[in-house]
Protein backbone atom coordinates (compact mmCIF):
# COMPACT_ATOMS: atom_id res chain seq x y z
CA UNK A 1 0.00 0.00 0.00
CA UNK A 2 1.10 3.50 -0.75
CA UNK A 3 1.18 6.70 1.24
CA UNK A 4 -2.32 7.77 0.16
CA UNK A 5 -3.93 4.43 0.96
CA UNK A 6 -2.63 4.34 4.53
CA UNK A 7 -3.46 7.96 5.32
CA UNK A 8 -6.63 9.03 7.03
CA UNK A 9 -9.28 10.85 5.02
CA UNK A 10 -8.65 14.02 7.02
CA UNK A 11 -4.88 13.89 6.51
CA UNK A 12 -5.37 13.25 2.79
CA UNK A 13 -7.59 16.30 2.22
CA UNK A 14 -5.47 18.53 4.46
CA UNK A 15 -2.41 17.36 2.50
CA UNK A 16 -4.16 18.32 -0.73
CA UNK A 17 -4.93 21.74 0.76
CA UNK A 18 -1.31 22.24 1.85
CA UNK A 19 -0.10 21.20 -1.61
CA UNK A 20 -2.52 23.57 -3.34
CA UNK A 21 -1.45 26.42 -1.04
CA UNK A 22 2.28 25.80 -1.67
CA UNK A 23 3.14 24.94 1.93
CA UNK A 24 6.13 22.86 0.80
CA UNK A 25 9.03 25.27 1.25
CA UNK A 26 11.76 23.04 -0.14
CA UNK A 27 12.16 19.45 -1.24
CA UNK A 28 14.47 17.00 -2.91
CA UNK A 29 14.79 13.41 -4.00
CA UNK A 30 17.46 11.13 -2.59
CA UNK A 31 19.42 8.59 -4.64
CA UNK A 32 17.23 5.76 -3.33
CA UNK A 33 14.11 7.46 -4.74
CA UNK A 34 12.76 8.79 -1.45
CA UNK A 35 11.76 12.39 -0.80
CA UNK A 36 12.73 14.88 1.87
CA UNK A 37 11.74 18.44 2.48
CA UNK A 38 10.51 21.23 4.69
CA UNK A 39 6.78 21.97 4.99
CA UNK A 40 5.20 24.99 6.61
CA UNK A 41 2.61 24.19 9.27
CA UNK A 42 -0.66 25.93 10.01
CA UNK A 43 0.97 28.39 12.44
CA UNK A 44 4.03 29.11 10.28
CA UNK A 45 6.17 26.49 12.02
CA UNK A 46 8.45 24.44 9.76
CA UNK A 47 8.47 20.65 9.80
CA UNK A 48 11.12 18.36 8.40
CA UNK A 49 9.62 15.55 6.38
CA UNK A 50 11.05 12.40 4.83
CA UNK A 51 9.03 10.00 2.72
CA UNK A 52 9.99 6.39 2.22
CA UNK A 53 8.23 5.55 -1.04
CA UNK A 54 8.78 1.77 -0.75
CA UNK A 55 7.83 1.60 2.95
CA UNK A 56 5.40 4.49 3.60
CA UNK A 57 5.01 3.65 7.31
CA UNK A 58 8.70 4.47 7.73
CA UNK A 59 8.07 8.03 6.55
CA UNK A 60 8.77 10.70 9.16
CA UNK A 61 7.66 14.21 10.05
CA UNK A 62 8.65 16.39 12.97
CA UNK A 63 5.08 17.62 13.51
CA UNK A 64 3.35 16.72 16.81
CA UNK A 65 0.90 14.40 15.04
CA UNK A 66 3.53 12.19 13.42
CA UNK A 67 6.50 12.39 15.79
CA UNK A 68 7.32 8.90 17.14
CA UNK A 69 4.29 7.39 15.37
CA UNK A 70 3.86 5.37 12.20
CA UNK A 71 1.16 7.58 10.71
CA UNK A 72 0.86 9.64 7.56
CA UNK A 73 0.33 13.33 8.22
CA UNK A 74 -0.77 16.20 5.99
CA UNK A 75 2.83 17.45 5.71
CA UNK A 76 3.99 14.13 4.27
CA UNK A 77 1.17 14.16 1.75
CA UNK A 78 1.81 17.77 0.75
CA UNK A 79 5.45 16.91 0.08
CA UNK A 80 4.48 13.76 -1.83
CA UNK A 81 2.00 15.64 -4.02
CA UNK A 82 4.57 18.35 -4.70
CA UNK A 83 7.10 15.74 -5.78
CA UNK A 84 4.54 13.57 -7.62
CA UNK A 85 1.64 15.80 -8.78
CA UNK A 86 0.57 13.20 -11.35
CA UNK A 87 -0.13 10.73 -8.52
CA UNK A 88 -2.59 13.18 -6.94
CA UNK A 89 -4.19 13.97 -10.29
CA UNK A 90 -4.71 10.27 -11.07
CA UNK A 91 -6.04 9.55 -7.58
CA UNK A 92 -8.55 12.42 -7.75
CA UNK A 93 -9.64 11.23 -11.21
CA UNK A 94 -10.18 7.76 -9.76
CA UNK A 95 -12.26 9.20 -6.90
CA UNK A 96 -14.38 11.15 -9.40
CA UNK A 97 -14.88 8.04 -11.52
CA UNK A 98 -15.89 5.97 -8.47
CA UNK A 99 -18.31 8.68 -7.35
CA UNK A 100 -19.91 8.81 -10.81
CA UNK A 101 -20.19 5.02 -10.89
CA UNK A 102 -21.80 5.00 -7.44
CA UNK A 103 -24.29 7.69 -8.48
CA UNK A 104 -25.13 5.74 -11.64
CA UNK A 105 -25.65 2.56 -9.62
CA UNK A 106 -27.89 4.37 -7.12
CA UNK A 107 -29.93 5.80 -10.00
CA UNK A 108 -30.23 2.35 -11.59
CA UNK A 109 -31.37 0.80 -8.30
CA UNK A 110 -33.84 3.63 -7.74
CA UNK A 111 -35.36 3.13 -11.19
CA UNK A 112 -35.49 -0.62 -10.64
CA UNK A 113 -37.27 -0.10 -7.31
CA UNK A 114 -39.75 2.29 -8.91
CA UNK A 115 -40.52 -0.28 -11.63
CA UNK A 116 -41.04 -3.00 -9.02
CA UNK A 117 -43.46 -0.77 -7.08
CA UNK A 118 -45.33 0.05 -10.29
CA UNK A 119 -45.69 -3.67 -11.13
CA UNK A 120 -46.93 -4.38 -7.60
CA UNK A 121 -49.41 -1.48 -7.74
CA UNK A 122 -50.81 -2.65 -11.09
CA UNK A 123 -51.55 -6.05 -9.57
CA UNK A 124 -53.51 -4.59 -6.64
CA UNK A 125 -57.23 -3.94 -6.49
CA UNK A 126 -58.54 -0.37 -6.34
CA UNK A 127 -59.56 -0.72 -2.66
CA UNK A 128 -56.09 -2.12 -1.74
CA UNK A 129 -54.44 0.79 -3.58
CA UNK A 130 -56.61 3.33 -1.73
CA UNK A 131 -55.72 1.69 1.60
CA UNK A 132 -51.98 1.72 0.79
CA UNK A 133 -52.21 5.36 -0.29
CA UNK A 134 -53.91 6.44 2.94
CA UNK A 135 -51.33 4.53 5.03
CA UNK A 136 -48.50 6.19 3.06
CA UNK A 137 -50.02 9.63 3.68
CA UNK A 138 -50.27 8.89 7.39
CA UNK A 139 -46.62 7.79 7.51
CA UNK A 140 -45.57 10.97 5.70
CA UNK A 141 -47.56 13.12 8.13
CA UNK A 142 -45.97 11.30 11.08
CA UNK A 143 -42.47 11.82 9.63
CA UNK A 144 -43.20 15.51 9.03
CA UNK A 145 -44.44 15.89 12.59
CA UNK A 146 -41.37 14.14 14.05
CA UNK A 147 -38.67 15.68 11.85
CA UNK A 148 -38.18 18.55 14.27
CA UNK A 149 -37.25 16.20 17.11
CA UNK A 150 -34.10 14.77 15.53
Amino acid sequence: MGLIEISSNKSFWRGVDYYEHNKVLSWGKSEDGNYYGCVQGSHREKYEVSIDVEHPRKSKCTCPFATDRQVVCKHMLALYFTAEPKVLEEYLEMLDRLEREQEEEEERLSMQHEQELMRKAKQMSKSDLVEELVLAWLRIEEMEKNKYYY
